[in-house]
């Protein structure tokens, strides 16, 4: 099977020598996803929710250049630094896949690349020929 890398343009892609997204067949991973806009910059800085948001458009973006739907996410990893902020990103992640309902993990963790960042979000879809 070929194997097909998709790339969003960030700053961390070259310097980590990673993909945003590989796919193999039917299968679709994409690596985590910080809260960048398009500049490179961090997107609403002190909004848990916001970054989540972003992080999900950005997951949104990949999965439908790659031929998949958000309706063939299997499912998530959310990784977080604040447990206070976990309600807001669980919000966010809700509001995308609230019918889809992959399987998912909330995960906390010590920190990110960048201090401003709350959370990163990965996915895997599977699509059955």
């Amino acid at each position: 099977m070929a194997r097909q890398l998709y790339s969003t343009g960030s700053v961390y892609e070259p310097l980590l020598g990673c993909s945003r997204a590989v796919r193999v067949g039917d299968l679709l991973t994409i690596s985590a996803c910080g809260p960048l806009a398009a500049d490179g910059k961090t997107t609403a800085a002190p909004d848990a929710y916001g970054q989540a948001k972003r992080c999900l458009e950005i997951i949104a973006r990949v999965v439908a250049d790659a031929g998949f739907s958000l309706g063939d996410v299997v499912k998530t990893r959310v990784y977080f630094k604040s447990y206070d902020a976990w309600e807001e990103i669980a919000k966010a992640h809700g509001e995308v896949f609230s019918t889809v309902r992959p399987a998912n993990a909330f995960i906390q963790v010590v920190g990110f690349a960048s201090h401003e960042w709350h959370l990163e979000i990965e996915a895997e879809c599977y699509r059955s020929s």
